[in-house]
């Protein structure tokens, strides 16, 4: 046998039945043409390879909304797991973490091992190879700070390459990874700091729940502790009890104006008080989505069709509570409050997970 159709038929083997839905947190998705899983960067380097075109990468299934006809393709699921130490010094710490490593398990590690700089991203749900790709970000901190580099597979050139944080081209929720096919990412790599305190926190309402000032420091379980009690009480950390954990999180993006734009919305909310704003680089501004879907009359618990609805903790939550909600259904609830948000206050929202083989 040769050593190609041994590794198809190791591939094969491995195949893994079922909808799609059963790969993602909001439990939404129809069927693929072939699910397989990778347990390492090696195996996902030869799944990817073998599975020709198309192919979806899925790790966490945290931050995708998958079409109810699923996916005509191969669909690899990313397992692989552990993270070790690659550099260090007498103030930080650089560790290699693999994609599918879950991500709070990561967070709860490097707090327990006393390395500060993700401590504020706790409980959000996913895989460590996703983060780079959003550039996730929450309470004031983003990867991006820590983040110095991400190997990568490159399906153009056929070949596994580092490309360091500086070519990485992070934004607000964003890199060179999103929206695009070519590259897989296997690991990340982080600098973290060695301390028993946080970095400044930054977030006034984190500072709130701490009881402290924002540019204080506290203790990393403190504000490890202090972020999942938030998250816990907005939905958004995975709990199989609560249906409005049955989400992607934030389902639009904090929308950026332009000076012009954010002067419009001011005159158009002047009977709603000012809108939540934070300056932001050139001039811009940004603007809380949340503020903005609860003024144009979509509030918490909000119900669309099908048993789709905003969830009863957070308006920036789009969740399927029913559990039996299509992705057409969520798509049309989507859809209801970008148009009348739009046709409110002139500005436009836009999706922050990945859409696959479906549109808002």
């Amino acid at each position: 046998m040769s050593d190609a159709h041994a590794q198809q038929t190791t591939e094969a083997d491995r195949a893994i039945p079922g909808p799609l839905a059963n790969h993602t947190t909001l439990r939404m998705g129809g069927p693929a043409r072939r699910i397989v899983a990778a347990s390492d960067a090696d195996e996902l380097v030869r799944a990817v390879q073998l599975a020709g075109e198309p192919v979806l990468i899925l790790a966490g299934g945290s931050n995708v909304v998958i079409g109810d006809a699923g996916f005509p393709g191969t669909v690899v699921l990313v397992r692989s797991r552990g993270l070790r130490v690659v550099a260090e010094d007498a103030g930080s710490v650089t560790v290699r973490v693999e994609a599918g490593e879950p991500w709070d398990d990561l967070v709860a590690a490097t707090v327990a091992n006393g390395w500060a700089g993700l401590e504020c991203l706790s409980g959000i749900p996913g895989s460590t190879g996703a983060t780079p790709i959003q550039n996730v970000g929450a309470y004031g901190q983003e990867v991006a700070e820590t983040i110095t580099g991400v190997e990568v597979y490159d399906r153009v050139a056929g070949t596994r390459q580092a490309i360091p944080a500086v070519d990485c081209g992070f934004a607000y929720r964003g890199s060179i990874f999103k929206y695009q096919t070519r590259w897989v990412v296997l690991s990340v790599d982080f600098r973290l700091a060695r301390s028993p305190l946080s970095g400044p926190v930054r977030y006034a309402e984190l500072a709130r729940a701490l009881g402290v000032e924002v540019g204080d420091q506290v203790p990393l379980a403190d504000a490890r502790a202090a972020v999942l009690r938030l998250r816990a009480g907005k939905g958004m950390v995975l709990d199989a009890t609560d249906p409005d954990a049955r989400s992607v999180g934030s389902f639009f993006t904090n929308p950026v104006l332009d000076r012009a734009t954010y002067e419009l919305l001011r005159e158009r909310a002047t009977d709603l008080g000012e809108p939540p704003a934070w300056p932001g680089r050139d001039d811009t501004v940004k603007v809380s989505a949340a503020w903005l879907i609860d003024k144009a009359g979509f509030t918490k618990g909000h119900p669309g069709p099908g048993g789709a609805a905003i969830s009863g903790k957070h308006t920036l939550a789009l969740t399927n509570r029913s559990g039996t909600a299509s992705t057409s259904d969520l798509l049309t609830l989507a859809n209801t409050i970008r148009d009348t948000v739009h046709a409110r206050f002139g500005v436009t929202l836009h999706p922050e997970p990945v859409l696959i083989n479906c549109a808002l």
